[in-house]
């Protein structure tokens, strides 16, 4: 690459933390959903809190920078929607629409069929989230919920860094032990970025029988809170299995919206309830 060449390269890049900047600015609280590792249902925990907020009466909007495995619009039922671009008031792109009017954006809308791989290194990576912020119109919102995938590598660092006045970020874990390791890595990967940890989530915390009601903790239990008391960052909620969750998910319909009375969806709200009121309190004291 020339000199020329990365000049301009330079120039498009301030260019778009410029676009970037002046986009966030008008989204009011900015939440990271992390998992230190794959498999504890980070995409179902962040979609189901999107729609918990939305029902609440909130602006939201829901970032998948999953890459390689998208799953958000799927899980919300809207895949196959198209972006659109234009508008001279608001220039880019447009988000997809999901229930209650949420607003989405995920790779998962630019692939041509699911078959269609992304075999794409980091940089390229990095150009897409960083497209992603600069030049999507997302418009007012009172939440941007991003949702990353597990580890500490590439699109999650990005997304740090890049990302302006991040509120905090949800860590998401199974009651297993090994899932307890990884939280400690996640929890140490936000404190070497200074990004606040809202809390942890212990999801697929026991499974309650829909016949009798018994709850069998079929991959132990109290993992997440036990990690959150050790490293001293808040625990949000216990999430039960259940089985609508995985189904509602495969036919696109959010949980909380059908089963809103379950233990799980109850769980949920509660998440949100605490969330609201950790950002309150830092509103306060800022």
């Amino acid at each position: 690459m020339g000199v020329k060449q990365v000049e301009g390269r330079m120039k498009e890049i301030q260019e778009q933390e410029k676009r970037i900047k002046i986009r966030m600015a008008k989204i009011k609280h900015k939440l990271v959903i992390l998992s230190g590792k794959g498999g504890v249902g980070k995409s179902t925990i962040t979609a189901n809190l999107a729609i918990a907020l939305a029902r609440k009466g909130h602006k939201v909007g829901v970032l998948d920078i999953d890459i390689h495995g998208p799953s958000i619009p799927k899980i919300l039922g809207i895949r196959g929607q198209g972006l659109t671009t234009g508008r001279l008031e608001d220039p880019g792109i447009f988000p997809a629409k999901g229930p209650f009017d949420t607003k989405v954006i995920s790779m998962d809308f630019l692939l041509s069929s699911d078959e269609t791989p992304v075999i794409w290194r980091g940089p390229m990576k990095v150009g897409a989230i960083r497209q992603f912020l600069a030049d999507v119109a997302w418009g007012n919102l009172d939440f941007l919920l991003v949702d990353v995938p597990p580890g500490t590598g590439d699109e999650p660092l990005s997304l740090m860094q890049l990302l302006p006045g991040i509120d905090g970020v949800i860590i998401v874990t199974a009651p297993s032990e090994v899932s307890q390791i990884v939280v400690k890595r996640a929890v140490g990967f936000t404190k070497e970025l200074h990004v606040p940890v809202l809390g942890i989530v212990e999801n697929m915390s026991g499974f309650v029988c829909p016949k009798c009601g018994a709850e069998v903790d079929i991959f132990g239990s109290g993992g997440g809170q036990k990690i959150a008391g050790e490293l001293g960052v808040p625990f949000l909620d216990r999430i039960p299995i259940d089985s609508k969750i995985c189904e509602d998910s495969d036919r696109g319909t959010p949980f909380i919206i059908e089963h809103a009375e379950t233990p799980a969806a109850k769980a949920f709200m509660r998440v949100v309830d605490k969330v609201e009121e950790f950002l309150k309190q830092q509103g306060a004291r800022a």
